[in-house]
Protein backbone atom coordinates (compact mmCIF):
# COMPACT_ATOMS: atom_id res chain seq x y z
CA UNK A 1 0.00 0.00 0.00
CA UNK A 2 1.52 3.13 -0.91
CA UNK A 3 1.44 6.63 0.87
CA UNK A 4 -1.75 7.82 -1.04
CA UNK A 5 -3.88 4.89 -0.17
CA UNK A 6 -2.96 4.93 2.93
CA UNK A 7 -3.61 8.56 3.19
CA UNK A 8 -6.80 8.44 1.63
CA UNK A 9 -7.65 5.40 4.49
CA UNK A 10 -6.62 7.71 7.12
CA UNK A 11 -8.62 10.74 6.75
CA UNK A 12 -11.37 7.87 5.60
CA UNK A 13 -11.34 6.41 8.69
CA UNK A 14 -11.45 9.16 10.98
CA UNK A 15 -14.17 11.51 8.92
CA UNK A 16 -16.05 8.50 9.83
CA UNK A 17 -15.62 8.26 13.27
CA UNK A 18 -16.19 12.15 13.96
CA UNK A 19 -19.27 12.31 11.52
CA UNK A 20 -20.84 9.27 14.16
CA UNK A 21 -20.97 12.05 16.78
CA UNK A 22 -21.83 15.34 14.42
CA UNK A 23 -25.17 14.85 13.49
CA UNK A 24 -26.24 13.61 17.07
CA UNK A 25 -24.55 16.68 18.66
CA UNK A 26 -27.05 18.73 16.09
CA UNK A 27 -30.04 17.02 16.70
CA UNK A 28 -29.59 16.62 20.62
CA UNK A 29 -29.06 20.13 20.96
CA UNK A 30 -32.15 20.84 19.58
CA UNK A 31 -34.62 18.31 21.00
CA UNK A 32 -32.70 19.45 24.27
CA UNK A 33 -33.64 23.03 24.09
CA UNK A 34 -37.11 21.89 23.21
CA UNK A 35 -37.21 20.04 26.17
CA UNK A 36 -36.35 22.91 27.96
CA UNK A 37 -38.57 25.09 25.96
CA UNK A 38 -41.82 23.41 27.48
CA UNK A 39 -40.44 23.30 30.83
CA UNK A 40 -40.41 27.03 30.86
CA UNK A 41 -43.70 27.62 29.11
CA UNK A 42 -45.46 24.72 30.84
CA UNK A 43 -43.99 24.67 34.38
CA UNK A 44 -44.22 21.29 34.27
CA UNK A 45 -41.04 19.53 35.92
CA UNK A 46 -40.80 16.61 34.06
CA UNK A 47 -39.64 18.39 31.21
CA UNK A 48 -37.04 20.06 33.18
CA UNK A 49 -35.90 16.30 34.28
CA UNK A 50 -36.21 15.20 30.46
CA UNK A 51 -33.52 18.27 29.34
CA UNK A 52 -31.16 17.17 31.98
CA UNK A 53 -31.23 13.50 31.02
CA UNK A 54 -30.93 13.96 27.75
CA UNK A 55 -28.69 16.89 27.87
CA UNK A 56 -25.97 13.97 29.45
CA UNK A 57 -26.12 12.28 26.49
CA UNK A 58 -25.09 15.34 24.19
CA UNK A 59 -22.44 16.60 26.65
CA UNK A 60 -20.71 12.85 26.58
CA UNK A 61 -21.60 12.83 22.69
CA UNK A 62 -20.20 16.39 22.25
CA UNK A 63 -17.18 15.73 24.25
CA UNK A 64 -15.65 12.98 22.10
CA UNK A 65 -16.69 14.95 18.75
CA UNK A 66 -14.23 17.79 19.75
CA UNK A 67 -11.46 14.81 20.08
CA UNK A 68 -12.10 13.58 16.62
CA UNK A 69 -12.55 16.75 15.07
CA UNK A 70 -9.03 18.28 16.31
CA UNK A 71 -7.75 15.14 14.95
CA UNK A 72 -9.42 15.38 11.62
CA UNK A 73 -7.96 19.03 10.71
CA UNK A 74 -4.16 18.21 11.43
CA UNK A 75 -4.09 15.56 8.31
CA UNK A 76 -4.75 18.12 6.05
CA UNK A 77 -1.30 20.22 6.88
CA UNK A 78 0.45 16.05 7.46
CA UNK A 79 -1.19 14.09 4.23
CA UNK A 80 -2.56 16.53 2.02
CA UNK A 81 0.00 19.27 1.88
CA UNK A 82 -0.97 19.88 -1.94
CA UNK A 83 -4.40 20.26 -1.71
CA UNK A 84 -3.93 22.62 1.42
CA UNK A 85 -1.69 24.51 -1.04
CA UNK A 86 -3.56 24.58 -3.57
CA UNK A 87 -7.10 25.32 -2.31
CA UNK A 88 -5.99 27.38 1.27
CA UNK A 89 -7.04 30.21 0.24
CA UNK A 90 -10.75 29.17 0.44
CA UNK A 91 -11.13 25.98 2.51
CA UNK A 92 -9.50 27.89 5.25
CA UNK A 93 -11.63 30.83 5.72
CA UNK A 94 -14.80 28.44 6.63
CA UNK A 95 -12.86 26.45 8.95
CA UNK A 96 -11.49 29.51 10.47
CA UNK A 97 -14.88 30.94 10.98
CA UNK A 98 -16.34 28.07 11.84
CA UNK A 99 -13.75 27.65 14.91
CA UNK A 100 -13.67 31.51 16.19
CA UNK A 101 -17.57 31.79 15.41
CA UNK A 102 -19.49 28.57 15.69
CA UNK A 103 -17.60 26.98 17.95
CA UNK A 104 -16.82 29.12 20.28
CA UNK A 105 -20.14 30.05 20.53
CA UNK A 106 -21.43 26.31 21.33
CA UNK A 107 -18.05 26.24 24.03
CA UNK A 108 -18.93 29.12 25.77
CA UNK A 109 -22.84 28.54 26.02
CA UNK A 110 -22.30 24.96 26.48
CA UNK A 111 -20.74 25.98 29.94
CA UNK A 112 -23.15 28.42 30.70
CA UNK A 113 -25.97 26.01 30.20
CA UNK A 114 -23.89 23.25 32.40
CA UNK A 115 -23.77 25.56 35.24
CA UNK A 116 -26.41 28.21 34.90
CA UNK A 117 -29.22 25.53 36.52
CA UNK A 118 -30.68 27.67 39.46
CA UNK A 119 -28.14 30.45 38.87
CA UNK A 120 -29.49 32.08 35.95
CA UNK A 121 -33.24 33.10 35.49
CA UNK A 122 -35.02 30.46 33.50
CA UNK A 123 -35.23 32.32 30.20
CA UNK A 124 -31.51 33.42 29.98
CA UNK A 125 -30.88 29.83 30.95
CA UNK A 126 -33.40 28.68 28.04
CA UNK A 127 -31.62 31.31 25.60
CA UNK A 128 -28.20 29.34 26.77
CA UNK A 129 -29.30 26.07 24.79
CA UNK A 130 -31.20 28.02 22.43
CA UNK A 131 -27.71 29.35 21.28
CA UNK A 132 -25.56 25.85 21.73
CA UNK A 133 -28.08 24.96 19.16
CA UNK A 134 -27.85 27.95 16.73
CA UNK A 135 -23.64 27.34 16.68
CA UNK A 136 -24.01 23.58 16.34
CA UNK A 137 -25.82 24.48 13.17
CA UNK A 138 -23.68 27.24 12.39
CA UNK A 139 -20.64 24.75 12.21
CA UNK A 140 -22.55 22.62 9.72
CA UNK A 141 -22.97 25.74 7.71
CA UNK A 142 -19.61 26.65 7.03
CA UNK A 143 -17.94 23.21 7.25
CA UNK A 144 -20.24 22.00 4.25
CA UNK A 145 -19.05 25.61 2.40
CA UNK A 146 -15.43 24.29 2.74
CA UNK A 147 -16.67 20.64 1.55
CA UNK A 148 -18.93 22.10 -1.18
CA UNK A 149 -16.58 23.32 -2.75
CA UNK A 150 -14.71 20.11 -3.53
CA UNK A 151 -17.84 19.09 -4.91
CA UNK A 152 -18.76 22.08 -6.85
CA UNK A 153 -15.99 24.80 -7.25
CA UNK A 154 -17.52 28.28 -6.90
CA UNK A 155 -16.44 31.61 -5.74
CA UNK A 156 -12.69 30.97 -7.17
CA UNK A 157 -10.10 32.23 -9.78
CA UNK A 158 -6.78 30.48 -10.44
CA UNK A 159 -3.79 32.65 -9.92
CA UNK A 160 -0.45 31.32 -9.92
CA UNK A 161 -1.38 27.63 -9.68
CA UNK A 162 -3.94 28.24 -6.72
CA UNK A 163 -7.43 28.57 -6.11
CA UNK A 164 -7.98 32.09 -4.56
CA UNK A 165 -11.54 32.95 -2.90
CA UNK A 166 -13.23 36.08 -4.99
CA UNK A 167 -16.29 35.87 -4.51
CA UNK A 168 -17.55 34.90 -0.55
CA UNK A 169 -21.56 34.97 -1.66
CA UNK A 170 -21.11 32.27 -4.44
CA UNK A 171 -19.32 30.44 -2.15
CA UNK A 172 -21.74 30.37 0.67
CA UNK A 173 -25.12 30.44 -2.47
CA UNK A 174 -23.29 27.02 -3.80
CA UNK A 175 -26.40 25.53 -4.99
CA UNK A 176 -24.21 22.04 -3.26
CA UNK A 177 -24.59 24.46 0.05
CA UNK A 178 -27.69 25.14 -0.05
CA UNK A 179 -28.97 21.49 -0.40
CA UNK A 180 -26.53 19.79 1.55
CA UNK A 181 -27.20 21.90 4.94
CA UNK A 182 -30.48 21.02 5.19
CA UNK A 183 -30.14 17.77 4.20
CA UNK A 184 -27.54 17.16 7.34
CA UNK A 185 -29.80 19.60 9.81
CA UNK A 186 -32.63 16.94 9.09
CA UNK A 187 -30.59 14.06 9.01
CA UNK A 188 -28.81 15.26 12.58
CA UNK A 189 -32.39 15.57 13.60
CA UNK A 190 -33.48 11.68 12.89
CA UNK A 191 -30.24 10.99 14.32
CA UNK A 192 -31.18 12.44 17.77
CA UNK A 193 -34.86 11.51 17.46
CA UNK A 194 -34.38 7.53 17.04
CA UNK A 195 -31.39 7.49 19.66
CA UNK A 196 -33.78 8.81 22.49
CA UNK A 197 -36.90 6.90 20.54
CA UNK A 198 -34.75 3.47 20.91
CA UNK A 199 -33.06 4.44 24.33
CA UNK A 200 -36.91 5.15 25.57
CA UNK A 201 -38.05 1.98 23.84
CA UNK A 202 -35.52 -0.07 25.87
CA UNK A 203 -36.65 1.16 29.14
CA UNK A 204 -40.28 0.92 28.70
CA UNK A 205 -39.87 -2.84 27.59
CA UNK A 206 -38.16 -3.17 30.98
CA UNK A 207 -40.79 -0.69 32.60
CA UNK A 208 -37.98 1.68 33.65
CA UNK A 209 -39.59 5.30 34.60
CA UNK A 210 -42.25 4.48 32.29
CA UNK A 211 -43.86 7.58 32.67
CA UNK A 212 -40.95 9.81 32.13
CA UNK A 213 -39.82 7.58 29.07
CA UNK A 214 -43.40 7.75 27.35
CA UNK A 215 -43.41 11.38 27.64
CA UNK A 216 -39.90 11.43 26.27
CA UNK A 217 -40.97 9.71 23.10
CA UNK A 218 -43.71 12.56 22.43
CA UNK A 219 -41.52 15.02 21.00
CA UNK A 220 -38.67 13.03 19.06
CA UNK A 221 -41.48 10.89 16.99
CA UNK A 222 -43.05 14.24 15.83
CA UNK A 223 -39.41 15.26 14.88
CA UNK A 224 -38.80 11.67 13.27
CA UNK A 225 -41.91 12.38 10.89
CA UNK A 226 -40.57 15.84 9.60
CA UNK A 227 -37.06 14.79 9.27
CA UNK A 228 -37.11 11.86 8.08
CA UNK A 229 -39.34 13.38 5.37
CA UNK A 230 -37.35 16.50 4.95
CA UNK A 231 -34.26 14.00 4.60
CA UNK A 232 -36.27 12.73 1.86
CA UNK A 233 -36.89 15.71 0.15
CA UNK A 234 -33.68 17.98 0.59
CA UNK A 235 -31.59 14.46 -0.79
CA UNK A 236 -34.21 14.92 -3.94
CA UNK A 237 -32.97 18.19 -4.24
CA UNK A 238 -29.55 17.19 -3.70
CA UNK A 239 -30.02 14.85 -6.77
CA UNK A 240 -31.24 17.51 -8.90
CA UNK A 241 -28.16 19.09 -8.11
CA UNK A 242 -25.91 16.87 -8.85
CA UNK A 243 -26.95 15.25 -12.08
CA UNK A 244 -25.93 18.79 -13.47
CA UNK A 245 -22.91 19.66 -11.73
CA UNK A 246 -21.54 15.72 -11.09
CA UNK A 247 -23.17 13.46 -13.65
CA UNK A 248 -20.21 11.06 -13.40
CA UNK A 249 -21.11 10.36 -9.92
CA UNK A 250 -25.12 10.22 -10.38
CA UNK A 251 -24.24 8.27 -13.44
CA UNK A 252 -22.50 5.50 -11.17
CA UNK A 253 -25.13 5.86 -8.42
CA UNK A 254 -27.25 4.34 -10.43
CA UNK A 255 -24.84 2.07 -12.35
CA UNK A 256 -25.58 3.61 -15.98
CA UNK A 257 -22.36 2.74 -18.21
CA UNK A 258 -24.62 3.55 -21.35
CA UNK A 259 -26.84 6.69 -21.70
CA UNK A 260 -30.61 6.09 -20.76
CA UNK A 261 -32.33 7.69 -23.40
CA UNK A 262 -35.31 10.51 -22.51
CA UNK A 263 -36.53 8.72 -19.61
CA UNK A 264 -34.39 6.99 -16.52
CA UNK A 265 -35.39 4.13 -14.42
CA UNK A 266 -34.14 3.38 -10.86
CA UNK A 267 -32.50 0.82 -10.34
CA UNK A 268 -32.83 -1.43 -6.86
CA UNK A 269 -30.37 -3.81 -7.12
CA UNK A 270 -27.60 -4.42 -9.63
CA UNK A 271 -24.93 -6.80 -10.00
CA UNK A 272 -22.14 -4.95 -11.70
CA UNK A 273 -19.56 -6.24 -13.65
CA UNK A 274 -16.45 -3.31 -13.24
CA UNK A 275 -13.95 -5.17 -15.53
CA UNK A 276 -16.63 -5.63 -18.58
CA UNK A 277 -18.49 -2.39 -17.81
CA UNK A 278 -21.87 -4.32 -17.90
CA UNK A 279 -24.37 -4.30 -15.45
CA UNK A 280 -27.98 -6.71 -14.95
CA UNK A 281 -30.10 -4.63 -12.46
CA UNK A 282 -33.88 -4.96 -11.92
CA UNK A 283 -35.25 -1.22 -12.72
CA UNK A 284 -38.61 1.11 -11.36
CA UNK A 285 -38.88 2.67 -14.76
CA UNK A 286 -38.89 6.51 -15.14
CA UNK A 287 -38.67 6.49 -11.32
CA UNK A 288 -34.65 8.00 -12.20
CA UNK A 289 -35.70 10.89 -13.96
CA UNK A 290 -38.67 11.87 -11.47
CA UNK A 291 -35.78 11.72 -8.73
CA UNK A 292 -33.45 13.68 -10.25
CA UNK A 293 -35.38 16.11 -12.75
CA UNK A 294 -38.65 16.53 -10.33
CA UNK A 295 -40.95 14.81 -13.68
CA UNK A 296 -41.32 11.44 -15.22
CA UNK A 297 -38.50 12.22 -18.01
CA UNK A 298 -35.12 13.42 -18.35
CA UNK A 299 -31.58 11.79 -19.38
CA UNK A 300 -29.13 10.58 -17.32
CA UNK A 301 -25.84 10.05 -19.16
CA UNK A 302 -24.09 6.89 -18.86
CA UNK A 303 -20.49 6.94 -17.69
CA UNK A 304 -18.79 6.00 -20.94
CA UNK A 305 -20.05 9.02 -22.64
CA UNK A 306 -19.02 11.26 -19.38
CA UNK A 307 -15.42 9.11 -19.59
CA UNK A 308 -15.32 9.97 -23.30
CA UNK A 309 -16.36 13.63 -22.70
CA UNK A 310 -13.83 14.28 -19.66
CA UNK A 311 -10.45 12.55 -20.91
CA UNK A 312 -11.42 15.54 -24.15
CA UNK A 313 -11.48 18.04 -21.57
CA UNK A 314 -9.20 17.11 -19.18
CA UNK A 315 -7.00 14.54 -20.85
CA UNK A 316 -5.77 10.78 -20.19
CA UNK A 317 -6.93 9.33 -17.31
CA UNK A 318 -9.67 7.43 -15.98
CA UNK A 319 -12.52 9.51 -14.56
CA UNK A 320 -14.94 6.90 -13.36
CA UNK A 321 -15.44 6.24 -9.61
CA UNK A 322 -15.65 3.31 -7.60
CA UNK A 323 -19.02 1.72 -8.62
CA UNK A 324 -20.11 -0.95 -6.32
CA UNK A 325 -18.83 1.15 -3.62
CA UNK A 326 -20.75 4.27 -4.82
CA UNK A 327 -23.85 2.88 -5.91
CA UNK A 328 -24.73 -0.21 -2.91
CA UNK A 329 -23.89 2.98 -0.38
CA UNK A 330 -26.39 5.40 -2.17
CA UNK A 331 -28.77 2.26 -1.99
CA UNK A 332 -28.00 1.71 1.63
CA UNK A 333 -28.54 4.70 2.54
CA UNK A 334 -32.42 4.93 0.80
CA UNK A 335 -33.03 2.01 1.99
CA UNK A 336 -32.38 3.06 5.37
CA UNK A 337 -34.23 6.28 5.65
CA UNK A 338 -37.22 4.38 4.10
CA UNK A 339 -37.45 1.99 6.86
CA UNK A 340 -36.94 5.27 9.34
CA UNK A 341 -39.65 6.67 7.66
CA UNK A 342 -41.96 4.18 7.65
CA UNK A 343 -41.24 3.47 11.49
CA UNK A 344 -41.64 7.18 12.37
CA UNK A 345 -44.99 7.63 10.92
CA UNK A 346 -46.24 4.50 12.81
CA UNK A 347 -44.67 6.19 16.22
CA UNK A 348 -46.94 8.91 15.18
CA UNK A 349 -50.02 7.13 14.76
CA UNK A 350 -49.83 5.12 17.92
CA UNK A 351 -49.42 8.58 19.70
CA UNK A 352 -52.27 10.07 18.07
CA UNK A 353 -54.37 6.84 19.06
CA UNK A 354 -52.72 6.53 22.81
CA UNK A 355 -51.37 3.01 22.14
CA UNK A 356 -47.92 3.77 22.27
CA UNK A 357 -47.28 2.75 25.97
CA UNK A 358 -48.38 -1.15 25.33
CA UNK A 359 -46.07 -1.24 22.17
CA UNK A 360 -43.78 -4.07 22.98
CA UNK A 361 -42.95 -5.17 19.10
CA UNK A 362 -42.71 -1.05 17.91
CA UNK A 363 -40.31 -0.37 21.38
CA UNK A 364 -38.50 -3.73 19.42
CA UNK A 365 -38.30 -2.31 16.38
CA UNK A 366 -36.95 1.17 17.54
CA UNK A 367 -34.27 -0.93 19.67
CA UNK A 368 -32.55 -2.10 16.45
CA UNK A 369 -33.22 1.20 14.64
CA UNK A 370 -31.13 3.31 16.64
CA UNK A 371 -27.94 2.30 14.61
CA UNK A 372 -30.48 2.86 11.14
CA UNK A 373 -29.19 6.74 10.85
CA UNK A 374 -25.54 5.88 11.39
CA UNK A 375 -25.84 3.62 8.68
CA UNK A 376 -27.56 6.35 6.57
CA UNK A 377 -25.18 8.92 7.47
CA UNK A 378 -22.10 6.64 6.63
CA UNK A 379 -22.89 5.19 3.68
CA UNK A 380 -24.28 9.12 2.20
CA UNK A 381 -20.57 10.14 2.94
CA UNK A 382 -19.26 7.49 1.79
CA UNK A 383 -21.55 8.27 -1.72
CA UNK A 384 -20.59 11.47 -2.04
CA UNK A 385 -17.02 11.09 -1.15
CA UNK A 386 -16.00 7.98 -3.19
CA UNK A 387 -18.72 9.25 -6.03
CA UNK A 388 -16.09 12.26 -6.60
CA UNK A 389 -13.13 10.52 -7.32
CA UNK A 390 -10.43 10.81 -8.95
CA UNK A 391 -10.88 14.18 -8.05
CA UNK A 392 -10.51 16.14 -4.44
CA UNK A 393 -11.93 19.29 -6.20
CA UNK A 394 -14.01 18.64 -8.56
CA UNK A 395 -12.57 19.23 -12.07
CA UNK A 396 -9.51 21.06 -10.70
CA UNK A 397 -7.02 19.15 -9.12
CA UNK A 398 -7.08 14.87 -8.51
CA UNK A 399 -7.19 13.03 -5.56
CA UNK A 400 -3.24 11.94 -6.52
CA UNK A 401 -1.98 15.38 -7.10
CA UNK A 402 -3.02 16.43 -3.28
CA UNK A 403 -0.88 13.86 -1.24
CA UNK A 404 1.83 15.17 0.97
CA UNK A 405 4.77 14.67 -1.65
CA UNK A 406 7.39 13.72 1.31
CA UNK A 407 5.60 11.86 4.08
CA UNK A 408 6.07 8.13 3.77
CA UNK A 409 4.06 4.68 3.77
CA UNK A 410 5.09 3.79 7.10
CA UNK A 411 4.78 7.06 8.98
CA UNK A 412 1.24 7.40 7.48
CA UNK A 413 0.63 3.61 8.42
CA UNK A 414 1.80 4.04 12.09
CA UNK A 415 -0.58 6.85 12.77
CA UNK A 416 -3.45 5.57 11.07
CA UNK A 417 -3.55 2.84 13.29
CA UNK A 418 -2.98 4.99 16.36
CA UNK A 419 -6.11 6.65 15.28
CA UNK A 420 -7.83 3.80 14.82
CA UNK A 421 -6.89 2.69 17.71
CA UNK A 422 -7.44 5.77 19.98
CA UNK A 423 -10.68 6.32 18.38
CA UNK A 424 -11.86 2.32 19.07
CA UNK A 425 -11.20 3.44 23.17
CA UNK A 426 -12.99 6.85 22.11
CA UNK A 427 -15.70 5.22 21.16
CA UNK A 428 -15.88 2.38 23.56
CA UNK A 429 -15.61 4.65 26.35
CA UNK A 430 -18.57 7.06 24.51
CA UNK A 431 -20.57 4.01 24.64
CA UNK A 432 -20.27 2.91 27.77
CA UNK A 433 -20.95 6.13 29.60
CA UNK A 434 -24.20 6.29 27.44
CA UNK A 435 -24.83 2.65 28.42
CA UNK A 436 -24.37 3.68 31.92
CA UNK A 437 -26.60 7.17 31.93
CA UNK A 438 -29.21 5.47 30.78
CA UNK A 439 -29.67 2.76 33.26
CA UNK A 440 -29.00 5.13 35.71
CA UNK A 441 -31.92 6.88 34.58
CA UNK A 442 -33.31 10.41 34.83
CA UNK A 443 -33.32 10.35 38.44
CA UNK A 444 -30.02 8.67 39.20
CA UNK A 445 -30.42 5.16 40.12
CA UNK A 446 -30.12 1.96 38.43
CA UNK A 447 -32.57 0.43 40.52
CA UNK A 448 -36.08 -0.53 37.73
CA UNK A 449 -39.25 1.84 38.86
CA UNK A 450 -42.13 -0.39 37.86
CA UNK A 451 -44.73 2.04 38.93
CA UNK A 452 -46.26 4.37 36.19
CA UNK A 453 -45.75 7.79 37.92
CA UNK A 454 -42.19 8.06 38.53
CA UNK A 455 -43.54 11.02 41.16
CA UNK A 456 -45.71 8.87 43.02
CA UNK A 457 -44.51 7.83 46.67
CA UNK A 458 -43.23 4.57 45.33
CA UNK A 459 -41.51 6.34 42.47
CA UNK A 460 -39.79 9.48 44.66
CA UNK A 461 -38.82 6.59 47.44
CA UNK A 462 -36.96 4.74 44.36
CA UNK A 463 -35.49 8.48 43.16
Amino acid sequence: MDALILARAQFAATTVFHFFFVPLSIGLAFIVAIYQTMYVVKKNEIYKDMAKFWGKFFLINFAVGVVTGIIQEFQFGMNWSEYSRFVGDIFGPPLAIEALLAFFMESTFIGLWIFGWDRLSKKVHLMTIWLVSLGTSLSALWILAANSFMQNPAGYEIVDGRAQMNNIVEVLGNPKVLTAWPHVLFASLTTASFMILGISAIMMLKKKNVEFYKKSMTIPVIIAVIATIGVALTGHSQGSVLVETQPMKMAAAEGFYEDTGDVAPWSVFAIIDTENKEVKSLNIPALGSFMYYGKFEGKIEGMNTLQDKFVEEYGEGNYIPPVKTTYWSFRAMIFSGVIMIVLAIIGAVKLARGTMENSKGYFKWLAAAIGLPYIANTTGWFMAEFGRQPWIVDGLLTTADAVSPNVGAGAILLSLVSFILIFTLLMAAMIYLFVRTAKQGPYGTQTDVTDSDPFSEGGVKHA
